[in-house]
């Protein structure tokens, strides 16, 4: 797949919601302390190939994302190696405090099983109906693609857009007269 056809993957209304992330509340479960979500997540960082966010005690990893705003996501981009990256990622829009112990009790808003094409960077288009207002996104990381005991994520990215909401703290009161 070239660069041109996976840019037209991401349709042009799309743009990276890296800048509507509230990095305050981002939360990953059994990171390894060595390497962690910022790793795969934040900026700069993953872009280098040597970062990667890597699973500690065993191959899962839960990764809790709040946004600053409402968004629409639309596709995923989640990258890494074809022995130890991840193979199937469980989606959960609003769902918050989720752990291992309770993640297998709610349906996932949408699962991907994830490609050699998907972990070399092919985003992975999202049933959209179920990604229209989202607050946050858990992400579950089940398995890898080799059933290791470490998973390893060089990269994620989120594409959507941002709902357009008003700001009611903006609004001034009309008095009545």
């Amino acid at each position: 797949m070239s660069a041109a056809e996976s840019a037209n993957a991401i349709q042009r209304n799309q743009v990276d919601l890296l800048d509507f992330i509230d990095w305050s509340g981002v939360e990953c479960l059994n990171q390894s302390s060595s390497h962690s979500l910022s790793n795969a997540l934040k900026q700069g960082y993953r872009e280098d190939e040597g970062l990667n966010l890597e699973s500690d005690a065993d191959e899962q990893l839960l990764i809790y994302i709040p946004f600053t705003q409402v968004i629409k996501l639309h596709s995923i981009v989640v990258m890494g190696s074809e022995e130890d990256g991840p193979k199937t990622v469980k989606l959960f829009a609003n769902r918050e405090h989720m752990g291992f112990s309770n993640v297998s009790d709610f349906p996932p808003s949408d699962t991907a099983v994830l490609s050699p094409d998907n972990l070399k960077g092919k985003p992975v288009v999202l049933k959209y109906v179920k990604f229209q207002n989202v607050r946050s996104l858990t992400i579950f990381i089940e398995d890898n693609q080799s059933g290791s005991e470490i998973t390893k994520v060089q990269k994620i990215a989120l594409y959507g857009s941002t709902v357009e909401t008003t700001d009611m703290k903006g609004l001034k009161k009309i008095e009545d007269h």
